[in-house]
């Protein structure tokens, strides 16, 4: 059970403010500002009137009557925000019929706070064909509710071809569901709109999400694993996230926090260079989705680059993704600041990373805080970590409560622990109700345990489904204890298939046993890797000793098997190995298996180990090993013992080994060690 932070997470949930920035050109603000301004419909622009001696000229054209410098010089005006001087050169272009006249004024009735008299003005310009009108409009109308005439007119607006209102008609779309909200993000994504650019991003990135969840391939949009950028624990709650049982070693779970650094400098161009594609040069859905991010985050997007340098992690392009991270941080983007601190901890870079993790921990990021509290635990300063713990609690992370449950777990303060479980549970953290019903259990109160195992497993947590198999077994609940087992193991358990794997092969059923066991062998338990090799050892004839001349046969597939689990110490594959190369000839690695074995507690590695050394006539080492066996309670290794003592004339020393070994049995080894035992109570009577 490990200190856990949000990383998996943090960027799917949308719990974050989807901010807009100030331009009106990233946003659908409800206020219409100087950015839906037209410009004089002679060609000229508000924004080319750039010197006073050009406003002058502008003038003194209006005031001899040139509609074209009345609307020009009404626009400068009201960029400027001088909406008394600006109106009535509007009104008057306005008048003449200057269809951008009508819309500035439009804007500006609008500021003032007539919008009905405004819409009135936008109408009109925008029935004579004006972009920015119907933009201003269609705008209006939404925010009365009315989206029937809102789409009428943000549609008019976007096919003329304007981007604020194919972005407009984006949005509108995009709350009601509509499937063509993509086309016109894409359309205003494409004439440089910042904010259009960085949602048809989240939304091909969610699309290249739910097409690899559907083929089994979350590698792709996930990213690292939840094994890499880890907040590390210092110390376990209760012995772990599972229940101790007998062939069950207990399961760790493991959470994951927020990684990845970095930042980019803007790019000389908007649209964004390309970028490597699949077979026949065509993007993927992803590759797409980090151009349009990188569109965005070099118009100075901060999220667009926070985005855009996880996607760059994912593909394992770290520098990059550090200097996109880099960029949203310094522009004040607390999850690009600790996506940052994790991937600086991760180059080993410790105290840069915790600069920025502090950073973002001020800007409340309770990721961050998190992070600082398990580096502090890390230390052993376990005050600040508990102080950081809090902070991110205050933040909103639950993960807060589940780490300071852990950390007092740690100390071995039990009542603490169970509290802040219980904290970090009711508000749905399912390792914490996990972590908590282990608590209960080792208090004694299975009864208590069990719910809380149940609501864990039901939100998902793997540990908790394995924890409710054993409490099941511990009832003699066989069935329901196989369920929960079948549950964990196709989540990936590897204690849960093994133990599926067990229970089919004592029901008979050995082909859907030997799939189980496979999976638990493959994800690393040696018992099972063992009995998967029983399993196919039993499928195949016992060998013969290998004919004069004849090459050593290749290991089986069994065999290899064994020997995965007897280097992972498995004592009974480290004899069963052993045993196998004996009877291929190859008595030294035999040998060197039996040896391991009994150096581990094997009392049949101990016997045979022995067999080995009599027959190269070490017999004194012999009864060493012999003497070791008998002693773990293995009856034949007490035969031979009392034989070896009787050859020597060590006849007392024969008898008690006799005994032992008619105490240990079997049948066939008592009844001789009986006969013996007799024999040299005979030559001891004579």
């Amino acid at each position: 059970m490990e200190f856990m932070g949000d990383r998996a997470t943090l960027l799917e949930t949308g719990r974050f403010v989807q901010r807009h920035a100030g331009n009106v050109a990233d946003g659908t603000s409800s206020a219409v500002a100087a950015d839906n301004v037209d410009g004089a419909g002679s060609g000229g622009s508000a924004d080319s009137v750039e010197t006073a001696g050009a406003e002058a000229r502008h003038r003194r054209a209006a005031e001899s009557g040139d509609t074209a410098s009345m609307s020009v010089l009404g626009a400068l005006l009201l960029r400027r925000g001088d909406l008394d001087g600006a109106e009535p050169y509007l009104r008057a272009a306005t008048a003449e019929g200057e269809r951008a006249a009508a819309n500035n004024l439009g804007v500006l009735l609008h500021q003032r706070g007539y919008a009905d008299e405004a819409a009135g003005w936008w109408r009109i310009a925008a029935v004579a064909g004006s972009a920015a009108a119907a933009h201003a409009l269609g705008r209006h109308f939404r925010e009365r509710g009315d989206e029937p005439a809102a789409e009428y007119w943000l549609r008019q607006s976007a096919e003329q071809g304007h981007a604020l209102g194919a972005y407009a008609l984006a949005d509108l779309l995009e709350h009601r569901s509509d499937v063509g909200a993509e086309r016109w993000l894409r359309a205003a994504a494409e004439q440089g709109h910042r904010e259009a650019a960085y949602r048809l991003a989240r939304a091909l990135e969610r699309r290249a999400a739910e097409e690899a969840r559907a083929g089994g391939d979350m590698g792709l949009v996930l990213g690292r694993t939840e094994n890499a950028a880890r907040v590390q624990a210092q110390g376990r709650a209760g012995g772990g996230d599972a229940v101790p049982a007998v062939g069950a070693p207990s399961a760790t779970s493991a959470t994951s926090g927020v990684g990845g650094a970095g930042a980019a400098g803007a790019l000389a161009s908007a649209v964004p260079a390309p970028l490597a594609g699949g077979e026949g040069g065509e993007l993927s859905v992803l590759d797409e989705a980090a151009q349009w991010y990188q569109q965005a985050a070099a118009r100075g997007h901060q999220r667009a680059a926070l985005h855009l340098g996880a996607i760059l992690e994912k593909r394992g392009e770290l520098k990059e993704a550090g200097r996109w991270y880099l960029t949203s941080a310094k522009d004040g983007e607390a999850r690009a600041a600790c996506a940052l601190g994790f991937l600086l901890r991760d180059a080993g870079d410790e105290e840069s990373a915790a600069v920025w993790w502090l950073r973002a921990a001020q800007d409340g990021d309770g990721n961050a805080a998190n992070a600082l509290g398990a580096l502090h635990a890390a230390r052993g300063e376990q005050q600040t970590a508990e102080r950081w713990y809090r902070a991110a609690m205050d933040a909103g992370d639950v993960n807060g409560a589940y780490n300071l449950g852990l950390l007092c777990a740690a100390q071995d303060r039990t009542p603490q622990a169970e509290q802040w479980y219980r904290r970090a549970a009711y508000a749905g953290h399912r390792e914490a109700a996990n972590a908590l019903a282990v608590l209960l259990l080792q208090a004694g109160d299975a009864t208590g345990a069990e719910p809380w195992f149940s609501k864990a497993a039901e939100a998902g947590s793997v540990d908790a489904a394995f924890n409710l198999g054993i409490l099941y077994v511990g009832r003699d609940d066989d069935r329901t204890a196989l369920s929960w087992y079948e549950r964990a193991a196709a989540a990936g358990h590897t204690e849960a298939a093994l133990q599926v794997g067990i229970a089919l092969l004592r029901d008979g059923d050995e082909q859907a046993a030997e799939r189980h066991l496979r999976c638990a062998a493959g994800g690393g338990s040696a018992e099972a890797a063992f009995r998967l090799a029983t399993v196919l050892d039993s499928r195949q004839p016992p060998p013969g000793p290998p004919a004069l001349g004849e090459p050593m046969a290749e290991k089986s597939e069994c065999e290899e098997w064994y020997e995965r689990a007897a280097e992972q110490g498995h004592r009974r594959a480290q004899v069963r190995v052993g045993m196998l190369a004996a009877t291929r000839g190859d008595m030294a690695d035999a040998a060197r298996w039996y040896r391991e074995a009994a150096e581990a507690g094997s009392r049949n590695g101990a016997f045979n180990l022995g067999l080995l050394l009599a027959r190269e006539g070490n017999e004194r080492e012999a009864a060493l090993w012999w003497a070791r066996a008998a002693r773990a309670g293995h009856g034949r290794a007490a035969l031979r013992l009392a034989l070896l003592a009787a050859r020597r004339g060590e006849l007392t020393e024969g008898q008690r080994w006799c005994a032992r070994a008619v105490e240990l049995g079997p049948a066939e080894v008592a009844e001789r060690a009986a006969r013996l035992r007799d024999a040299l109570h005979q030559e001891l009577t004579a």
